[in-house]
Parts: C-alpha cells; sequence; structure tokens
C-alpha cells in the first residue's frame, strides 16, 4: 500500500474512534517508513481517539505543518475539559507561522468560553476580523457569540449577532442562554420575540433557556405563553429537560399549584424534576412544603442527587429542624458526597448554624477535606447572629491563618461582630484591610456595615467621616447615621443629618422617623418634632403603625405636650397598650393625674395583663400624694394577675 492508502485508513478511524485499528496501522507506517508523509493523519486520529499525548508527541517530532492536525488537537483538549491547554496548542500553532482556519477559531473559541477567557476572545475576534472569516461563516460567528455570552460580556455578544449577514437558531440561543444565565430576563425575553420576527423557529433548548428568563424575572404570564407553544410544539412528551425547567420556572415565580400539575403530567419523572420543585419551595422559605416533595420524591422510588440535598438542607435550617437535617447528612456521609463537593459541606455548615448547633457547625468545617471562603463564612455569620462574637473573631483570625481571603460577606459578618462588642480597633483593623482590598468602591453593604459597626462603637465622627467618602450610598446609609446619633444622645447631630439625607436626594422612611421623633423627645424639640410629624402624614406613614404612632406619642409627652400626644392617640383606628404605656410614661414624669388616668384605663382595656400600666399609674397617684388610690391600683393589678 502507498502512504495515501494508508492516509485514507486513518481517516476512517478517526471518524469511528478505532484506536486498536489506528494504532496497528501506525505500527505498520513506521515499517514502511511513511510516518512523515502520514504525520497529519496520524496526529489527527490519535487526538479523535482522546488519546492526546500521544497526538501531541507525533506533532511536535514530526513538525506538522497542517492546520487539520493542530485543530484537531485543540478540539481534543477542548472535548475533555483542558481549554487552557487548548488556548496554548492554538498559540504555539501560531508560533510556527500555521494560520488558523474557521473550524480551529471555532475550537479555540469554545476553549476560551470553557475557560471564561475574555481578553484572548478578544484578542482572537481581531484576528477573525482581520482574516475576514466573520463575513461567510455563521458557525464561526455562532461560535464568537457564545464565547462573550459565556464569558459574561453579552452586550459583545449581543453586538456580533447584530453584525452577522445571517444568523440561526443556535446563534439566537447562544445569546438568549447568555442573558438568562445572568439573570438578565427581560432582555432575554426581547431576543426571543426579536428571534421569532426574523422567522426563526425556536427549538427545546431555546424554550429552556427563555423558561429560565421568566424564572428569574418572576415572569409567569409569559411563561404560560411558552408552555402553550411548547405542548403546541410536542416536545414535552418526548423532553424530560424540558418539563424539569417548565416545573423550575412555575416554582421561582411561585405559581406552586402549576408546578405540580406540570410535574404530574410528565410522561415520567427523575429526581431533577422533583428536585427543581423542591429547590423552589426551599428558596421561597416554605420549608414545610419542601420537606413533604422531599417524601413524596423517595415514594416515587427516586434517589435524591446533589442539588436535591442542597434544597433541602436549606429547608431544614430555615424550619431549625435539626433531626432531619442530621440524618441527611448521615445520608450524603454514606454516599461519600462530601470528599470533594464544598458546596454541600457549606450547606451543612450553613444548617447547622441556623439550628443553633455551631458546635457541630464547627467540627463539620474542621472535617472538611476542602474548605474555602465561604466555609468559613457561613459559621461566621452563625457565631455573629448567635451573639458569640468571640468565636466569630477566633474563627475569622483561624481563616487567615489558612491563607483564605475574607470576601464581603466575611467582612460584613465580622464587622456586625465589631459593633455589638463594641471592638472599635478589631473594626479599624478590619476597615484598613477592606481598603487595601479595594472592596469598598462602588459596595453598599461593606460601606453601611462599616457606618453602622463605627457609630454602635461610639465613633460617630468615624462613622459620619466613613459615609462622606462612600462612592455610592443610600437610604439605609443615612438611617444607620442617623440612628447612632440618636442612640448615643447626639440628637442635634441625629437633626442635621436628617436634613443633609433630603439634600442628598433621599426620602426619610420608616427607619429614619423612629430616630428622628426619639432624637427630638430627647432635647424637647416640640416644633422639629410637629414639622416631622406633618411629613410623616403627607407620606402616608403615621396611620395604622404602631411603632410610629408609639413614637409619636413618646416624642409629644417628653416634650410636654400631652395634649399632642392625647390627640395622636386618639386619632389611632386601632389602639395598643404600648402607646397608651407611652403616654403613661410622659404622664408619671409631669405628675398629670387627669391624663394619666384615662390613658391607664384604655391601656386596662387593651390588655390588662400588662403589669407595667399597673406600675405607672401607681407612681402617678404616688407622686401626687393620692397614696389610697395607689394602693387600689395595686390591688387591681393582683387582681388582673398582671405579674
Amino acid at each position: 500500500m502507498k502512504a495515501a492508502d494508508y492516509v485514507t485508513l486513518l481517516r476512517v478511524c478517526s471518524k469511528t474512534k478505532d484506536l486498536q485499528r489506528g494504532i496497528a496501522l501506525h505500527d505498520d507506517i513506521v515499517k514502511r517508513h511513511y510516518v512523515e508523509a502520514c504525520s497529519d493523519a496520524l496526529v489527527i486520529m490519535y487526538a479523535k481517539c482522546g488519546r492526546i499525548f500521544k497526538a501531541e508527541e507525533l506533532l511536535v517530532l514530526h513538525k506538522c505543518r497542517s492546520v487539520a492536525a493542530w485543530t484537531a488537537l485543540i478540539a481534543a483538549y477542548v472535548r475533555i475539559g483542558q481549554g487552557y491547554n487548548a488556548v496554548d496548542c492554538y498559540d504555539q500553532m501560531r508560533h510556527h507561522g500555521i494560520s488558523p482556519d474557521a473550524v480551529a477559531f471555532v475550537c479555540v473559541l469554545k476553549a476560551c468560553a470553557s475557560t471564561r477567557a475574555l481578553e484572548k476572545g478578544l484578542e482572537i475576534h481581531e484576528e477573525i476580523i482581520s482574516e475576514q472569516f466573520v463575513g461567510y461563516n455563521i458557525m464561526l460567528g455562532n461560535a464568537l457569540v457564545d464565547m462573550y455570552a459565556k464569558c459574561g460580556a453579552v452586550h459583545k455578544a449581543h453586538d456580533v449577532l447584530k453584525g452577522l449577514p445571517s444568523r440561526n437558531v443556535i446563534t439566537w440561543n447562544a445569546l438568549i442562554t447568555g442573558y438568562a444565565q445572568g439573570c438578565k430576563g427581560e432582555q432575554a425575553l426581547l431576543c426571543f420575540e426579536q428571534m421569532q420576527c426574523e422567522g426563526v423557529s425556536p427549538d427545546a433548548v431555546t424554550f429552556t433557556c427563555i423558561l429560565k428568563a421568566c424564572g428569574c424575572i418572576g415572569a409567569v404570564e409569559k411563561g404560560e405563553q411558552i408552555h402553550d407553544e411548547i405542548v403546541r410544539c410536542g416536545y414535552l412528551k418526548k423532553d424530560l429537560i424540558l418539563g424539569t425547567a417548565l416545573v423550575d420556572m412555575y416554582a421561582k415565580c411561585g405559581a406552586f399549584p402549576k408546578a405540580h400539575e406540570v410535574l404530574e403530567e410528565l410522561p415520567f419523572r427523575n429526581e431533577f424534576c422533583w428536585s427543581a420543585l423542591i429547590s423552589g419551595y426551599a428558596e421561597q422559605g416554605y420549608g414545610q412544603q419542601a420537606l413533604l416533595c422531599y417524601e413524596a420524591m423517595k415514594h416515587d422510588g427516586l434517589s435524591p442527587c446533589r442539588v436535591t440535598y442542597l434544597s433541602i438542607l436549606k429547608a431544614c435550617g430555615s424550619l431549625k429542624a435539626r433531626e432531619l437535617g442530621e440524618q441527611i447528612h448521615e445520608e450524603i456521609g454514606r454516599q461519600g458526597l462530601l470528599k470533594e463537593d464544598t458546596m454541600l459541606g457549606n450547606a451543612l455548615i450553613d444548617m447547622y448554624t441556623k439550628c443553633g448547633t455551631l458546635s457541630k457547625a464547627e467540627q463539620l468545617l474542621d472535617e472538611l477535606s476542602v474548605r474555602d471562603v465561604v466555609s468559613w463564612s457561613t459559621l461566621i455569620a452563625g457565631y455573629s447572629k448567635q451573639g458569640q462574637e468571640e468565636k466569630a473573631f477566633i474563627s475569622f483570625e483561624r481563616m487567615q491563618d489558612e491563607g483564605i481571603t475574607p470576601n464581603v460577606v466575611t467582612f460584613a459578618c465580622i464587622l456586625k461582630a465589631c459593633g455589638s462588642t463594641g471592638a472599635n480597633d478589631k473594626g479599624e483593623k478590619v476597615h484598613e484591610e477592606i481598603i487595601r482590598q479595594g472592596l469598598l468602591d462602588n459596595n453598599l453593604l461593606l460601606g453601611n456595615t462599616l457606618v453602622d459597626m463605627y457609630s454602635k462603637c461610639g465613633a460617630l465622627g468615624k462613622a459620619q467621616q466613613v459615609m462622606e467618602e462612600l462612592s455610592v450610598r443610600d437610604d439605609v446609609t443615612w438611617n444607620t447615621l442617623i440612628a447612632g446619633f440618636a442612640q448615643h444622645g447626639q440628637c442635634e447631630q441625629a437633626l442635621s443629618s436628617y436634613e443633609y439625607m433630603q439634600q442628598d436626594g433621599f426620602a426619610p422612611g420608616k427607619a429614619t422617623f423612629l430616630c428622628l421623633l426619639k432624637a427630638c423627645g430627647c432635647i424637647g424639640a416640640f416644633l422639629k418634632g410637629e414639622q416631622i410629624h406633618e411629613k410623616m402624614t403627607r407620606l402616608g406613614l403615621s396611620n395604622n403603625d404602631t411603632m410610629l404612632s408609639t413614637a409619636l406619642v413618646d416624642m409629644y409627652a417628653k416634650c410636654g405636650a400631652l395634649e399632642k400626644a392625647y390627640h395622636v392617640l386618639r386619632e389611632l383606628p386601632v389602639q395598643n397598650e404600648v402607646s397608651y404605656s407611652a403616654l403613661l410614661g410622659a404622664c408619671e414624669r409631669q405628675i398629670d393625674v387627669k391624663a394619666g388616668r384615662w390613658a391607664f384605663e384604655h391601656a386596662v382595656q387593651a390588655n390588662k395583663n400588662d403589669a407595667l400600666i399597673y406600675a405607672q399609674m401607681a407612681n402617678i397617684y404616688a407622686a401626687a400624694g393620692m397614696q389610697e388610690d395607689a394602693e387600689l391600683v395595686e390591688v387591681m393589678r393582683l387582681e388582673n394577675e398582671a405579674w
């Protein structure tokens, strides 16, 4: 046989993935000294049969000049998920002076997509433009759209799509997937509509992606329309992935009866369908329903998968169902799923912290073979929420000792612990670390948490400085500072901060008004309090809110305006003992027997078992020299069993 015959046979082996036959042919080729003539075909055969190391060895040894041989190796690396090696191989090909063809570009773009190598993708895009490939190759255009979408540059993907002379369902699917993955549901839906306007019919992949987009933005009506279209196309009878996507969409939109209906109508079900429903319940706080679905799934003869476990552990945490959580933990352990799955380990730590068993959470963290910043942040958050700040500090130090860099969530949790314990020095060190990492730029969560930490530590000057230096701030930032001033008795500063807040373009809310009313009461700022009351009324906040009405009563009472306080109480559609107690407190300070008696009588009607109101009324009588009346109030308290 001639060398050309061997090349033909090697091509057959490449197509059929017949490695053994290919190796036998290789041996014959060596014996006949045809290696140089057949080297490209040998590289392609080994690459397509999965023997990448052999393909690479031949490629280097025989200095193959064929773009097809290099492309086969690049494609082989992409197939096994070694995108970085694929890109390196492409660079070597270019270094050897070999110009890529459209197929080579497609393969290396897939590698960039899999590794999220946006910069390299941009570089290759420029090469493609210089070679003038995009204008006539739809496959290459699709690969570019897909690469940009997967690298998170969806706007760039959209620009590429617009510039293509022709586009098909694959082009649109790549873009819609990019928008859906980035939770940009509105844009995904617009693309879906434009695609149909161009006469491109959606396929199962399109429907799956667009359902995800509907779920992201809660577009249940649009989801129902797409559901109808899927039924008309007959996809649901043969595509379980699409059925799962429908269950997931309805569950994410909170349309659980519809999600159940779809699940029950599927021709067959698997663990992923059930997991979509369980996840929906767990994510929206319906832990009990998630557990019921979990039991129904097992009754269906299906074993939980990783996604099921993640969702059911979340449900256990929300319900504080520690015993069930421990059973799930044992089940996961028996299956050996914890060995390399950090996400499952983190879900277990989160479940234990939410159930209050922090020692178990820490023990589990210590046992994990791999732990990351999420593992530590979850434990630190648990300690901080449970008031065990010292343990939060210790865990924070241990985490850093392990070489794990804190993220935004870690810093927010540890700053909360600093604020709760007044650990200003620790907080300042954390603040410095945040600045070193450049995390404060445009990060409202960290900015607000820092203002809160300094406020709670009494370092109000520092809190104000941080707020002024923030590149972005919101109403929470201002409310936190105002609350800090009010809590520490710096009421004038609280009121002036309120003025600056409005100048900054932020409208006050309930939290703002509660702090301002407290400040007005503390310094007896009656006129300012009246202005704030008027503002609340204009915003419709003063009625039907127990906390605000109580704060108003307390403010007016502390300012000595008992008539005003009385008027606020009378205007309330629903009175409560808390508001009356606030008025009683003011009457106690001013020894106003008449107003006090009125408030006491109404407070008893609202809740006769509240011991505080009896003590307040007795004190008013005693201060007014009406000892017998004070004693009668004490008798009344005993009769009403107010302890």
